[in-house]
């Protein structure tokens, strides 16, 4: 089962405009159908009206929770930056040395 996710995962990671449209394409649909079968005397024109609203808010939040995913990320990889940042500079030689003297790798 995790495989399956993780594929999809990828997949929505690489297709992000074409799922937010089949979200909010399924949830027009489904807006519809609950529509009609709840109320059939109810107007076409009205049933679109409210799913596409619904769809709408749908679409939002899935956009909320996108936004939400990708600053959680970012921030674990700024964190990891940060880390590989100071993992740089411990490799780098010392300005001076012992002495007191300047390295020549840092005189200009």
């Amino acid at each position: 089962m995790e495989r399956v996710s993780s594929s999809v995962q990828s997949w929505v990671e690489e297709h992000k405009l074409a799922t937010i449209g089949g979200v909010w394409a399924a949830a027009v649909g489904g807006s519809v159908a609950y529509s009609r079968r709840r109320s059939p005397q109810r107007a076409t024109s009205l049933r679109l009206i409210h799913a596409r609203i619904h769809a709408q808010a749908l679409t939002l939040a899935v956009l909320g929770g996108a936004a939400a995913l990708m600053h959680y990320r970012n921030k674990s990889k700024s964190s990891a930056a940060e880390q590989l940042d100071l993992d740089f500079y411990s490799q780098l030689p010392a300005a001076t040395d012992a002495d007191g003297n300047e390295n020549e790798r840092w005189s200009w």
